[in-house]
C-alpha cells in the first residue's frame, strides 16, 4: 500500500501542492487521477461525476505531464504538439495557439526542428506546452520545475497564475517552490499504519 485514509478535494482557481519525500505517493496519487492506476478502496469525483479507472484520461477535464516527456523524437516539436492536440482532441492547434506557446518558454526557434537534438532541458520545457495548447481545467503536473533555470520557472508561475485566475485548478507534485500560491497536503500523513511485516504475522 503507498498511502491511506487520504482525502482531498482542489476547487475552481485553486492550487494543490503534494509534498513528501521521494516515494511517498505524490506521483502515484497524479496517475490515480489521471486514470492511469487502480485504487483498492476509495471514490475520486470530478463535479457530480464519479471516475473509476481510465475515465479521468478519456475526459476533457485534465491534461497531465509526468516525468516522461511523452515526445517522438523523429518529430519536430510542432508535430509533436499537433500529434497531442490530434490525441487529445481530435483536432489541430491553430498555428498562432502553438507560436504563444512556444513564446512561452523561449522554444520558438525550436519549432520545426526534431525533438531528438533538444537538451533534456528543452525536451521538459517542451512537455510543459501542453498546458499552453490545451483548454483544460484540471492540470496534473509532477515535478513541473525540474531543469528549469530562473527565466523559465517565472514563466511557468505566470502561465499557472494566468489559470488559476480563470478558474481553473491545478495538482502538482513538487519538491521546489514555484512562485504560485496554494495548499499543501503532505503525503507522510497518509503513509500506512501497518508494515508488511506487521501483516503478514
Amino acid at each position: 500500500m503507498v498511502f491511506e485514509k487520504l482525502f482531498f478535494e482542489v476547487n475552481p482557481g485553486e492550487l494543490l501542492f503534494l509534498r513528501g519525500r521521494n516515494g511517498s505517493g505524490k506521483s502515484t496519487l497524479l496517475r490515480v487521477v489521471a486514470g492511469f492506476l487502480p485504487v483498492r478502496a476509495g471514490t475520486l469525483t470530478y463535479g457530480e461525476e464519479a471516475w473509476g479507472r481510465g475515465d479521468a484520461a478519456l475526459s476533457e477535464a485534465l491534461v497531465y505531464a509526468g516525468h516522461d516527456n511523452a515526445l517522438k523524437p523523429v518529430l519536430t516539436l510542432r508535430e509533436n504538439l499537433q500529434e497531442l492536440s490530434r490525441l487529445m482532441t481530435g483536432g489541430l492547434l491553430a498555428e498562432n495557439r502553438i507560436a504563444e506557446a512556444a513564446e512561452i518558454f523561449n522554444l520558438g526557434r525550436l519549432l520545426d526542428q526534431p525533438v531528438r537534438y533538444f537538451s533534456s532541458g528543452q525536451r521538459h520545457r517542451s512537455n510543459l506546452m501542453r498546458f499552453a495548447c490545451l483548454d483544460r481545467p484540471l492540470w496534473l503536473m509532477d515535478e513541473p520545475t525540474v531543469g528549469l533555470d530562473a527565466e523559465n520557472r517565472q514563466a511557468l508561475a505566470s502561465l499557472m497564475k494566468n489559470h488559476l485566475a480563470a478558474g481553473g485548478m491545478i495538482l502538482a507534485a513538487t519538491h521546489d517552490p514555484i512562485g504560485a500560491e496554494g495548499r499543501e497536503i503532505d503525503m507522510r500523513d497518509f503513509q500506512p499504519t501497518a508494515t508488511l511485516g506487521e501483516e503478514w504475522l
